[in-house]
């Protein structure tokens, strides 16, 4: 979560500020010495009952220090974190692997070239890190390892055809998985994979895969390819909604190759933001909280103080 420039590493201790400034604002409040009686009393008399000790002051100053030092520790807590410089130098952990489905109900569906557009803009947002290719139908291929040549990149994207895969069918959850083994084989901490389908042949073996990427900290994208011309007899006909469940699945989501945006985003998003979603902000960002731990401190001190 970004904030005023800051990145929040754990922005749900924000929950817990408004009820510290609750309670601190209570405690206040009640720590008046009398109330109203204070108006009500004579000036002198009440001088004079101090003096004695027959009236005790209230603690308001330690109360407020008690409440400024708790505001203090949640926010600490909640991480304001600036990004290191050198964090650039950390995108071979963050990695892109394009599933792009080559089955018949996509090639012969008459939007081959929708697909290859899709792969390419998906390659553009990934800026400068490494992005690979999976290529599908009855069987799954490694065509492009991870590379950051574009121009490489591209030119396989735009010789993709029918006849590309060999093997009949339809089987994405083996080119997720052969997506999950290579991140895995390359040690990759921020993997995002985006899956470029009609949906057709997803089914539990699909999720399963998709639930394999989630559980390792990375991320799987769906985009739908749709058919733009009436598929032959015999070629499945699939549609968005078992991708969006893949999606989900996976802990992405699910955009329609025409409009992309929300898939672009989140490929596009900093090396940075990539490793902190992975569980390695300490890699990406520079902790400030200990610091705001240190000044809350401050106020505590009021509370160690003696009374005359």
């Amino acid at each position: 979560m970004t904030l005023a420039g800051l990145t929040l590493l754990r922005p749900w201790w924000l929950a817990a500020l408004p009820v510290v400034v609750a309670l601190a604002l209570y405690a206040v409040r009640r720590a008046a010495p009398l109330g109203d009686w204070g108006r009500e009393i004579d000036p002198a008399l009440m001088a004079y009952l101090s003096r004695t000790g027959s009236v005790l002051g209230g603690k308001r100053g330690a109360n407020l220090a008690a409440g400024l030092c708790a505001a203090g520790l949640v926010l600490g807590l909640a991480g304001p974190a600036i990004e290191r410089r050198d964090t650039g130098t950390f995108r071979n952990l963050d990695e892109t692997i394009l599933v792009v489905d080559l089955s018949r109900s996509v090639a012969e569906g008459g939007n081959l070239q929708g697909v290859r557009e899709a792969a390419a803009a998906v390659a553009e947002a990934a800026g400068t890190r490494p992005v690979a290719l999976v290529i599908y139908a009855g069987d799954a291929y490694l065509a492009v390892s991870p590379t950051t040549d574009r121009d490489s990149l591209g030119t396989t994207l735009f010789a993709l055809d029918a006849d590309t895969v060999p093997d009949r069918g339809s089987h994405p959850e083996r080119g997720l998985a052969l997506a999950n083994r290579a991140l895995a084989e390359a040690q990759v901490i921020a993997g995002n994979v985006v899956l470029i389908s009609d949906g057709d042949g997803i089914g539990e073996a699909a999720m399963r895969e998709a639930g394999a990427i989630r559980a390792r900290g990375w991320r799987l994208d769906t985009l739908y390819v749709p058919a733009t011309k009436t598929l032959p007899p015999g070629v499945p006909q699939a549609g968005p909604d078992p991708l969006r469940r893949l999606a989900e699945a996976g802990g992405g989501t699910s955009a329609d190759v025409a409009v992309a945006t929300p898939v672009l985003d989140a490929v596009a998003a900093p090396t940075a933001q990539h490793l902190a979603a992975g569980g390695y902000g300490v890699i990406a960002f520079a902790d400030l909280g200990r610091w705001l731990l240190a000044l809350a401190a401050l106020p505590a001190l009021l509370l160690f103080r003696r009374s005359a």
